[in-house]
């Protein structure tokens, strides 16, 4: 997941800050300087981590500071600041044109990056806002470019302009344009061409663009796991180009996490969106406090409850808490909150944003282990499923069978089962006190299959 190894060494570090009761100027420097070793090593820019270390060390070395009663926690909280100020401060938000006025985007970046895949979960994130999207098929140089475009619309339901490869990047953009005012949509956004590495032609087409077509936003796709390389591009572009602001991909596959946090830093440019999946509620809103969070090992909590609330339907999830309340859930539901919780990330994306539960980099969770607790319920009768309490001994063999696993992982669910029952119990108890929101935060539950 992203910043693993970055988080684990930070939370060494961390560890040992908490460990002492008092502080000298010699520990948090110390300290400091395994932290610049650690974000070195992330291949966060040089310069970007002397400055980050300057201002932590300014901070952190007052009289304040290491005469205070928690001197490790008040420290922490400084890095924890100047990460966020690192990363941009503030989430920044895309900005479209008001109405029916129609708001040009032009995403551009190299080849390999996922530029066509997110310029399609872009359209649809602005389709679930109420615009009307309008993807124009620009890359007329890349194989099957327009037809990957074709498929990620349709995926999304977003409408795509197409002109074929006959015509120059220009005319087609001008022309998209046209048939976005006749058709009423409010948002255009060019798929434009990549190359394998920056180079003049490549720049020279995206000015001309810029230069016929009233581009209101340039944003730059940049893979994450290229991490310093990832700076030069956007700063390279910037240059060229003037980037309005940046997609981070793969962040979920990054494991060290340099781009996330220089490229803001070196370019200036802030951070829309990071990429954590293949999904289109996988390209998430980049909040630098909420990333900050990630990376320190306190969790992500409000990403966690965003997705959760995004993804779960709510007709359901208010029968299913009924159902908590009194006890009477079954295995049918068991197994929905299974498929709920795939579609939130899997277990691993679950867990990386809660506080305390970030996983060390060389600790894997198999989300596949969960496929043989949803053989098990497949393998039960309707009955069964519905009235967990008739599965006795030789029911239970007859469906251990079926799922092609030994009984004592049938037990193993069954016993779990009864306890989550018992304890869902109790928590929805809890939770239905007054002043407090029915159904926890927000209606979001915790998939408890596998919790």
């Amino acid at each position: 997941m992203a910043f693993d190894s970055l988080s684990e060494k930070l939370q060494h570090v961390f560890k040992g800050l908490r460990s002492k009761g008092r502080l000298s100027e010699a520990d948090v420097k110390a300290a400091l300087r395994e932290v610049k070793m650690a974000l070195l090593e992330a291949d966060v820019n040089f310069k970007v981590v002397k400055q980050f270390t300057k201002a932590v060390q300014e901070r952190a070395t007052g009289e304040d500071v290491l005469n205070s009663l928690t001197p490790g926690q008040t420290v922490i909280k400084f890095v924890n600041e100047e990460l966020v100020k690192m990363m941009g401060e503030t989430a920044v938000e895309l900005e479209l044109l008001s109405g029916n006025e129609i708001t040009i985007i032009m995403m551009c970046g190299l080849q390999g990056a996922g530029k066509t895949t997110t310029t399609a979960k872009i359209a649809g994130k602005l389709k679930q806002k109420g615009k009307k999207p309008l993807l124009a098929a620009c890359d007329i140089y890349r194989p099957a470019a327009i037809e990957q475009l074709q498929i990620n619309g349709d995926k999304q339901e977003v409408p795509v302009f197409s002109m074929g490869t006959g015509h120059s990047p220009v005319d087609i953009a001008k022309a998209a344009v046209e048939h976005a005012a006749k058709n009423g949509n409010n948002v255009v956004i060019l798929d434009t061409a990549g190359r394998l590495h920056v180079d003049e032609e490549m720049m020279e087409e995206l000015v001309k663009i810029k230069d016929n077509v009233r581009v209101h936003q340039t944003i730059l796709v940049v893979d994450s796991m290229t991490g310093q390389d990832a700076v030069n591009v956007a700063t390279t572009f910037n240059e060229k180009l003037k980037i309005d602001g940046i997609v981070l991909t793969k962040l979920d596959s990054d494991t060290r996490g340099g781009a996330a946090l220089s490229i803001r830093a070196v370019t200036g440019c802030p951070i829309y969106y990071v990429g954590m999946g293949e999904k289109l509620s996988d390209l998430e809103q980049f909040y630098p406090d909420r990333m900050a969070s990630r990376i320190l090992g306190m969790g992500d909590v409000l990403s966690l409850i965003e997705k959760a609330e995004a993804e779960m339907d709510e007709e359901k999830a208010a029968k299913m808490a009924k159902k908590i309340k009194k006890a009477e859930f079954d295995f049918n539901d068991f197994l929905e909150q299974m498929q709920q919780m795939k579609k939130m990330g899997g277990l691993s994306s679950i867990l990386s944003m809660l506080p305390g539960m970030g996983l060390p980099s060389d600790l894997e969770v198999d989300d596949d282990a969960l496929k043989g607790t949803e053989a098990i319920i497949y393998s039960m009768t309707l009955e069964e499923r519905t009235n967990p309490n008739i599965i006795n001994p030789s029911r239970k063999r007859r469906i251990a069978a079926g799922a092609g696993v030994d009984i004592s992982e049938v037990n193993r669910l069954v016993k779990q089962f009864e306890q989550s029952r018992k304890m869902m119990k109790q928590m929805s108890g809890m939770m239905s006190g007054k002043g407090r929101r029915k159904g926890g935060f927000g209606g979001f539950k915790f998939p408890f299959g596998g919790m």
